[in-house]
């Protein structure tokens, strides 16, 4: 088994010669998709911030949990894409 070609099987039809990089542009998808959807959600999160900030001052740290849940996607979103 030192062969790469008997590893994956393609000697037997196991494997086309395009699979893997199938895969690994599907991990990067993942990873790219979940991280911009994160960006994008601390950012909405971000403008409702300040537009709370502005119009009650006094209930700004209770819409910092969506930023906090925005950034805690994201960093899911880059383990399941590496898993």
């Amino acid at each position: 088994m030192g062969d790469n070609q008997e590893y994956y099987g393609t000697e037997y039809g196991l494997c086309p010669s395009w699979a893997l990089s199938l895969g690994y542009m599907g991990v990067a998808a993942g990873a790219v998709l979940s991280n911009w959807g994160s960006a994008w959600g601390t950012w909405k999160a971000g403008v409702s911030l300040l537009n709370t900030g502005i119009r009650h001052p006094s209930s700004v740290m209770k819409n910092v949990i969506p930023i906090v849940m925005a950034g805690g996607i994201g960093i899911y979103g880059l383990l399941i894409a590496v898993i």
